[in-house]
């Protein structure tokens, strides 16, 4: 049985996989830290107010805002981790290219 999940594991790309999994969730740990660290509070020197990211609209008594802020920030965030993968699978796509 354990033959069997080895041969699972390695004729299915699962291991690979899985490291890509474990490697994607640390770089959208650094991603998450560059954009709340570095790129927004630069931004809020452009941005009216400090907390940028709790903007919301209220929209009256007993409705919950629209938050604003968190979107722009988790859209900034998400564009960010897209144009990183972009670069790397371009570069790896690159690197197999001249093999």
């Amino acid at each position: 049985m354990l033959d069997q999940f080895k041969q699972f594991m390695l004729e299915t790309n699962a291991f690979s996989l899985a490291i890509g999994v474990v490697i994607g969730g640390a770089v959208a740990k650094l991603v998450a830290a560059l954009v709340a660290d570095l790129l927004m509070p630069i931004l809020s020197l452009i941005l009216p107010g400090g907390a940028w990211r709790e903007f919301s609209i209220g929209l009256g008594e007993g409705h919950d805002p629209i938050k604003v802020g968190d979107l722009l920030g988790v859209t900034i965030d998400f564009l960010i981790i897209a144009m990183v993968v972009y670069i790397v699978v371009a570069k790896l796509f690159k690197l197999q290219v001249k093999k």
